[in-house]
């Protein structure tokens, strides 16, 4: 079978037994380099992945892909915005909500928190919080019966359980005889969830949405209507077909405005970790580069012999380009296998290693997320291989070079 000159050589050169076996070594050592720093970018990243998968679920899980609200704070036509809402074919749920910053109290003890004021059969159509129920449910929660759902940590450091009381004061004002005073009306704690972010479950309490509205004077307003898509990542352009088709009195913004500073920082953090992981790739590069050097000396003579035969400078220089690509070839190759068993098996492989040595890598008692999440994104896979290609590649064309510019008289004086 014909095999291109530059191509037989180059193989020949990467499988031969070299009579230096440092050479070998260092090639090897090369191989080795390239592949680890594959696995540990594929398996960092896909744990990014994973943790980045689990925040947005848990922040999803209690907040809406979209809102509908009003420049005046106070939506009074929000039966019309949910119908006009229904003719979007991805908006699959829609629920009214109120909403205000509170104080909560018991006794001495005292912290702020979000009131949203819900109506339990609309809830489920947007949120999540019902599968999360400690104690209680959600369907409790009756309009003038003034009964309140909270966070597990709030729960916690009001010291309240089921059945206890707690007054909620509200930032507006009523006059008294005594003087102006906050308006202050006392709830029945009727069930506690646990969602697993310390945003909602330290600083948010849930109530009937009409009792909300009794004790915010808002009237038949509320704060606005949350929807849920079926796909998450068209958030933005939802709220843009809806923001057209809404009349001008009408806001409407996504999960990804809401949140923008959040998710921004994490994506930051991935690109960072990813240039930062680069650096193995480029340091097993640079032995690619300090191997094709010593090989280019020690294949002075045959360069030479190979040079008075008539090959040209640009077919020796392919000759090294495919030996260093051979290398960086079976390195990324290796890597790519291991790095997706890696992030396939990677929370598997943790738990075994937990169980043999009793240890817990994240105790769920400080991390609200005790597992290993691995999310393997064929993308990031794709990405990571071309790119620790082409480094390699790059690391060759120097001694590639430097064996092209071989005089063949100078190499075979001393021969």
């Amino acid at each position: 079978m014909y095999k291109p000159l530059e191509l037989f050589i180059g193989l020949r050169y990467t499988r031969a037994k070299r009579r230096n076996h440092f050479i070998s070594f260092i090639s090897l050592i090369s191989m080795l380099g390239i592949m680890l720093g594959v696995v540990a970018l594929i398996a960092v990243l896909s744990v990014m992945n994973g943790f980045h998968k689990e925040v947005r679920e848990r922040i999803l899980g209690m907040t809406s892909h979209a809102t509908i609200s009003s420049y005046q704070n106070n939506l009074t036509d929000w039966q019309e915005a949910m119908q006009l809402s229904t003719q979007n074919p991805h908006v699959v749920g829609q629920a009214p909500f109120i909403e205000a910053q509170t104080m909560l109290t018991n006794g001495q003890r005292v912290n702020g928190a979000i009131l949203r004021g819900i109506l339990p059969d609309y809830e489920p159509r947007v949120s999540e919080v019902g599968d999360h129920m400690l104690a209680g449910r959600l369907d409790q929660l009756v309009a003038g019966q003034f009964d309140i759902v909270l966070g597990r940590e709030l729960a916690q450091l009001l010291g309240v359980g089921v059945g206890d009381k707690v007054t909620v004061v509200t930032p507006q004002i009523r006059v008294t005889p005594a003087g102006a005073m906050p308006r202050l009306k006392r709830f029945t704690v009727s069930g506690i969830f646990e969602v697993g972010m310390g945003e909602y479950d330290r600083g948010l309490a849930l109530i009937h949405m009409e009792d909300a509205a009794r004790l915010l004077k808002l009237g038949d307003g509320v704060t606005g209507v949350r929807l849920k898509l079926d796909d998450l990542y068209l958030a933005p352009e939802v709220s843009r077909e809806l923001a057209d088709q809404l009349p001008g009195v009408y806001r409407v913004s996504d999960w990804t405005f809401q949140h923008r500073n959040f998710f921004s920082a994490l994506h930051t953090e991935k690109r960072m970790m990813s240039l930062i992981l680069f650096l193995i790739v480029a340091v097993a590069a640079f032995n690619i580069v300090s191997t094709l050097v010593m090989v280019v000396t020690d294949k002075q003579s045959d360069i030479a012999i190979l040079r008075t035969l008539g090959i040209s400078p640009r077919s020796v220089m392919s000759i090294f380009v495919i030996q260093g690509a051979t290398i960086g070839f079976i390195g990324t190759l290796l890597g790519i296998g291991g790095g997706i068993l890696l992030s396939l098996n990677l929370e598997s492989i943790v738990q075994g290693i937990e169980r043999l040595f009793n240890v817990n890598f994240l105790d769920p008692n400080i991390y609200y997320i005790s597992s290993l999440p691995s999310d393997l994104h064929w993308d990031d896979v794709g990405l990571i291989s071309i790119s620790a290609f082409l480094i390699t590649l790059l690391a060759t064309l120097y001694p590639a070079w430097r064996a092209s510019r071989t005089q063949p008289a100078e190499a075979l004086r001393y021969e």
